[in-house]
């Protein structure tokens, strides 16, 4: 169980990715039955830092949490932020011993200085991607991916993906109803694929030709238990099933398959971890058909069976 959570910040830290993770990790909200976290921001030394916007600030810690936190996270730094050897060393340790180790945005360069990128799955900022890829040839960075998950190892976007990692983690550590509730509290939305276009190139005009899809996906949502096709959802929405299926990825950033399947998967995550139903009945009401083919989708997207993951939970609830 996640439970506590020690933050980098180095000279020139990004206030914004701080404060994503200062939000998410280390605002009290017990009361209201929010998971509670450890919270450190750490230095070398613990001195103050100065920060990207130019004002500075007095971290809790000296790198000494980097030892024992659950999650050891690296916001976004300016360009040419020297980072001294004992952090590096500090953050190959939190690895070693199997902690979370997680980066914002420029973040990433940062583990990659500390070699946790090679030959691993990663993503950062869309800017920085070609220069994360040549210095850590290695490295097997996702172009324009929100947020990667490696085993233990997440890196994310930038700024608001950086949200959308946290509550991943979140997600995959206390429950997709907890991340739901905390996106909420955040008015943030709850759910953004990590696999998502960071961006799209053009904005999408709303007119009375081409109208928002935002009513099919609440249809969609509504029903996800009914199979359905491109063709059905573009009669829907009132077009030809290729103009359908280019506004949908310049809506949402990936196809239609994909985002039903994904919008199925946390679906099925919520009755596994909410209900007793069975598998299959998981699998009917979730959409899937059968259960051989909501195992084949949730071992992909999740990284476990549904019956290890229901499981998985529960102990975790129970600890």
């Amino acid at each position: 169980m996640l439970r506590s959570v020690a933050v980098l910040a180095l000279d020139r830290v990004a206030t914004f990715e701080l404060g994503v993770l200062a939000e998410v990790f280390g605002t009290d909200r017990t009361a209201d039955g929010f998971p509670g976290y450890r919270f450190h921001v750490c230095s070398p030394d613990a001195a103050p830092v100065r920060t990207s916007s130019g004002f500075h600030l007095t971290p809790h810690a000296d790198l000494g949490p980097l030892e024992e936190a659950d999650l050891v996270a690296v916001p976004a730094h300016q360009d040419g932020t020297v980072v001294p050897a004992t952090a590096l060393a500090a953050l190959r340790r939190a690895a070693d011993r199997g902690a979370y180790v997680f980066s914002v945005c420029s973040g990433a360069f940062v583990l990659g200085e500390a070699g946790l990128l090679d030959g691993r799955e990663c993503t950062t900022h869309w800017r920085y991607v070609d220069e994360l890829q040549r210095r850590h040839p290695s490295a097997r960075v996702r172009c324009n991916a929100l947020y990667v998950q490696d085993d233990r190892l997440l890196t994310s976007a930038g700024t608001a993906a950086g949200i959308d990692a946290c509550l991943h983690l979140v997600r995959q550590e206390h429950g997709s109803a907890t991340a739901t509730r905390l996106a909420r509290r955040m008015v943030v939305p709850p759910h953004r694929d990590g696999g998502q276009a960071q961006y799209v190139e053009a904005p999408v005009p709303v007119t009375p030709e081409a109208p928002t899809l935002e009513p099919v996906l609440e249809w969609l949502m509504r029903h996800l238990d009914r199979p359905v096709t491109v063709d059905e959802l573009a009669a829907r929405a009132g077009m030809s099933p290729r103009t359908f299926a280019r506004r949908f990825r310049a809506e949402t950033g990936t196809t239609p398959h994909d985002w039903l399947t994904n919008q199925r998967v946390l679906l099925a995550r919520r009755l596994l971890e909410e209900t007793g139903l069975s598998v299959e009945a998981v699998a009917d009401r979730a959409g899937f058909g059968d259960s051989a083919a909501l195992r084949h989708h949730f071992a992909r997207r999740v990284g476990a069976t549904p019956h290890t993951y229901r499981t998985t939970f529960r102990k975790r609830v129970q600890a």
